[in-house]
């Protein structure tokens, strides 16, 4: 079947596909065929980062592959230090008043200095133990005994994406060993299974520790850790418990206080179950509850395993170009990238990567990822990995829709409607207003309070944003009762900017006052460099679509009809995105200069993406007042700051720029910015948020939907002549798959999702529609009525 795509349009609404594409590809023909998508390493890690993240979206485990020494540092997501508390400060609000005044009388220094001193969370924040942070769970200890001190041969060390499994093998005298790593999306556990080609090969001692909070010990065939974590004063901290049973075929097992020894056998299998109190009222029982109903036919719970994970997995496929380097260790192979770009194969396979990762670290039901996604190896990660809410938890979920994993947008969506409550809380402390609202800063016990340092901690956008990915779950499913369901909470942010927004007396203009740009501060002509301010771009911008957003939905729930009325009006009376003196989009309402002008935010670009106001057809010179911007804040950056600029040159449909960043992404991090030798994205250090970024950039760049349009092929370089793809999604309801080949599409497939009305933008060649009859064709437009289920193909005369 050849490969097909196509636009969507609902209530006058259109999404076009315009095509580049060619046919290439048996994986975007078949969908029952997968490239094999995997890395590996030919030495044991050293470091953190050269280790394996294994998931299941609950628990992680990230074995190194040491062969004297194993270590596989363990994790569960919701192991959290700390606990509730409130952190609204009730003496806040009597202050805002004469921070608005300051800040309207430009007397900007001021402001800050009493927000400092007046607007900002009760105790320390997030250098609190109340705040508390994502912790390690422990660490598995495997010390090998060996027959011989031969030096290992033929080692090598794998990732297997197609089936979520990490497999190790090196050969030792006269033994070839194996080992193989998985955590089981269909039976909740991490499994471990070591074997050798000999019998009576496998001698080992296996202990599991902590740093600190933990008590550790050795039953029968079964080690255990458990312990508290820290909370705040007069708090209960959260309490886990580890169990790993070991079973072994031949050989002897015995146990000391903490470990198990291992002799003579011919192979050793481990379960590691591993649970927190949190949400779980008898976790102790719950703990020993999976490991007894998992049972211990190995074969079959890896088969298990395997086919939940392909449900997921094997929506996409994407296939590009291999060179002589695709063959290389991961890290080998990220050296050889930087002077060669022509492994256009390393790009499918980071885009792949992502996919495997949200995968892995979040799941129905549970908690999205954070900053870690779900793997850490201390007790006290960069940022507590916590949930920065202003960019980097919503880039998280970039690649939810787009690469065909919707139903993983929920852990986010259910999270957001958890702040709902606090958020409330808040509001009304601090701004004496109804709806909710949240700041830079989350964590599992629903802090919604400002930071503790206003300069970054007074971003109040936040609960916005995070309703834009309620509003897109929407979009890519067309799904009207999850719509409704999330209406209140999208209605309650708006509710809260309804109330806050306050009129400027210089300009006339609705803005949010006290504000940030996130993270940037400017420089005042006085020679002050300061962070707040009133109204900066990226909080119009983010507003501007909520109250959009909150329109639409509800003109499609018909509710609320005179209010959204008084919405539109408001809407309306926020600043427009300007452009300044340089030919760049203004972050703030006045035209000041950055501080740091390489900042890694990019905010006054929201609305180019993840936002989409600015479009050539709508906003051609504010497209251009863009690239000024970008090529103003320079290229390398951070992690994710990279690879929010993938997206935005591909938004700015510039595919030559956007591999050059793809370039700079995956550049070998050492102690800088890039990507670590097992792909992990580099702050640094390890900032999960940047794979995800990147992997939605690179679907970006092969398939927008967001400007009243679907285009194919939007923003690729010119190496990437031939190609397919399999299973992307799009707004409006909708799936596409297609190929191209010397730059030129061969075929597309479209499927609606959805009902829906499809709409087209077709190359000038000549085509064979199937699949529907009763097309309309304008100009280079083809529109369909499909319903869902209903598949339509073009293939297209070269």
């Amino acid at each position: 079947m050849s490969n097909t795509i196509f636009p969507i349009m609902k209530n006058g609404s259109i999404l076009f596909f315009y095509f580049l594409f060619t046919a290439l590809t048996l994986s975007a023909q078949n969908p029952g065929q997968m490239n094999t998508w995997q890395y590996y390493f030919d030495r044991p890690a050293q470091i953190w980062e050269e280790s394996i993240p294994l998931g299941n979206g609950r628990i992680g485990m990230m074995p190194w592959g040491g062969v004297d020494r194993e270590r596989v540092v363990l994790n569960e997501i919701s192991l959290w230090s700390g606990n509730k508390q409130d952190a609204d400060n009730p003496e806040a609000y009597k202050y805002l008043g004469e921070i608005r005044r300051l800040l309207f009388e430009r007397k900007n220094m001021e402001a800050q200095d009493l927000m400092y001193k007046t607007f900002t969370c009760k105790g320390k924040g997030s250098a609190g133990a109340d705040y508390g942070k994502f912790q390690n769970f422990g660490n598995l200890y495997v010390d090998f005994i060996y027959p011989d001190a031969s030096v290992p041969t033929k080692y090598k060390r794998t990732l297997d994406m197609n089936n979520a499994l990490s497999t190790v093998s090196y050969t030792k005298g006269e033994v070839n060993y194996q080992r193989e790593y998985h955590t089981s999306f269909s039976d909740d556990l991490g499994l471990i299974k070591y074997t050798a080609d000999k019998p009576k090969a496998l001698s080992m001692r296996l202990s599991v520790e902590r740093d600190e909070n933990y008590k550790a010990y050795a039953s029968g065939n079964i080690l255990y850790i458990f312990g508290q974590l820290p909370a705040g004063e007069n708090q209960q901290g959260m309490k886990y418990l580890g169990m790993i049973k070991v079973l072994k075929r031949g050989g002897s097992l015995s146990t000391t206080d903490k470990d198990i020894i291992i002799k003579d056998a011919d192979e050793v299998t481990l379960y590691l179950s591993l649970v927190t109190n949190y949400k779980n009222k008898d976790h102790e029982r719950l703990v020993s509850d999976i490991l007894n109903k998992a049972g211990e036919n190995y074969n079959k719970l890896k088969s298990n395993h395997i086919r939940e994970y392909q449900k997921l997995f094997n929506r996409v496929d994407l296939t590009l170009a291999k060179n002589s380097n695709s063959g290389l260790p991961i890290d080998k192979r990220l050296e050889a990238f930087v002077k060669d770009r022509t492994d256009n194969d390393l790009a499918a396979l980071y885009m792949q990567y992502g996919r495997y990762l949200l995968i892995s670290s979040t799941r129905v039901g549970g908690l999205p990822p954070n900053l870690q996604g779900l793997w850490a190896p201390q007790l006290s990660p960069p940022w507590n990995g916590d949930y920065h809410l202003n960019i980097n938890l919503q880039m998280n979920l970039w690649p939810a829709e787009v690469c065909n994993l919707s139903e993983l947008h929920k852990p986010l969506i259910e999270y957001v409607n958890s702040l709902v409550e606090p958020g409330s809380r808040t509001a009304r402390v601090y701004y004496d207003s109804d709806g909710w609202v949240t700041h830079i800063l989350g964590n599992v016990w629903d802090f919604t309070s400002p930071g503790e340092s206003p300069s970054w901690g007074a971003t109040n956008t936040s609960g916005a944003w995070l309703c834009q990915h309620l509003w897109e779950h929407y979009a890519y499913t067309q799904d009207i009762e999850y719509l409704k369901s999330v209406y209140p909470t999208i209605k309650g942010a708006a509710r809260f900017f309804e109330d806050m927004l306050v009129e400027d007396p210089n300009n006339g203009y609705l803005v949010t006052a006290p504000t940030t740009s996130p993270e940037n501060s400017y420089k005042t002509s006085s020679g002050d460099v300061l962070s707040i301010c009133a109204g900066s771009a990226m909080d119009n911008q983010i507003i501007r679509e909520l109250f959009s957003n909150v329109s639409a939905a509800a003109r499609l729930l018909d509710v609320d009809k005179d209010w959204i009325q008084g919405i539109e009006a408001k809407k309306a009376k926020l600043a427009p995105t300007t452009i300044g003196k340089h030919g760049q989009i203004m972050e703030w309402l006045e035209d000041y200069d950055e501080a740091e002008i390489h900042h890694r935010h990019v905010s006054q670009l929201y609305a180019l993406h993840p936002g989409y106001e600015l479009t050539y057809e709508k906003t051609p010179e504010l497209m251009q007042a863009a690239k000024t911007t970008l090529e103003r804040r320079g290229d390398e950056s951070t992690g994710w700051s990279m690879a929010w600029k993938i997206n935005f040159w591909a938004r700015l449909k510039d595919g030559e720029r956007t591999y050059k960043l793809i370039g700079d992404l995956l550049k070998p991090a050492g102690r800088d910015h890039g990507t670590y030798p097992n792909l992990f994205s580099s702050h640094p250090p390890m900032q999960i948020d940047g794979n995800f970024g990147g992997c939605a950039g690179i679907a970006e760049m092969l398939v927008q939907s967001h400007a009243g349009y679907i285009e194919l092929l939007p923003s690729v370089p010119r190496g990437w002549a031939d190609g397919s793809v399999r299973g992307l999604k799009v707004r409006g309801g909708g799936e596409v798959s297609f190929a191209w080949k010397n730059g030129s599409m061969t075929d597309i497939e479209f499927k609606a999702v959805a009902s829906n009305t499809f709409t087209i933008k077709l190359p000038d060649k000549e085509r064979n529609v199937k699949g529907i009859k009763n097309y309309r064709l304008k100009n280079d437009m083809l529109t369909a009525d499909l319903k869902k289920g209903q598949k339509i193909t073009i293939i297209f005369n070269n």
